[in-house]
């Protein structure tokens, strides 16, 4: 089982940047794919990006892609996300978890089931000026 906890959310400008962090609680990190989803209110939960485990595949969101870049640190069992040039829209809770599998369906991305654990409890993220 994989539990992560998620970091840096925060107030930003339209514009501006933001890195979040996702810490795996056990040693199976580098077993799992893991997304990032977020949840804005009254909206569904969408897939925003995913890393798989052996290769480093990463999968995007075509509205996010360009501006976003995932990436993993299997030594530090600990998943990024770097999202720049953010836009009001942006604003969500993110989400991140190991998750069975990802994949692209038009341009938004699929994100399977949990793969053991739960989904972060979230971080705000809001861009405002």
């Amino acid at each position: 089982q994989v539990q992560a906890e998620e970091s840096g959310g925060g107030l930003v400008q339209p514009g501006g940047s933001l890195r979040l962090s996702c810490a795996a609680s056990t040693s199976r990190f580098d077993d799992s794919t893991v997304a990032w989803t977020r949840q804005a209110p009254g909206k569904e939960r969408e897939g925003v990006a995913c890393i798989d485990n052996s290769e480093s595949s990463t999968y995007y969101a075509d509205s996010l892609k360009g501006r976003f870049t995932i990436s993993r640190d299997n030594a530090k069992k600990t998943v990024y996300l770097q999202m720049n040039s953010l836009e009001p829209e942006d604003t969500a809770v993110y989400s991140c978890a190991a998750v069975t599998f990802c994949t692209k369906i038009g341009g938004n991305l699929l994100v399977g089931a949990l793969r053991g654990g739960q989904w972060s409890q979230g971080t705000q993220v809001t861009v405002s000026s």
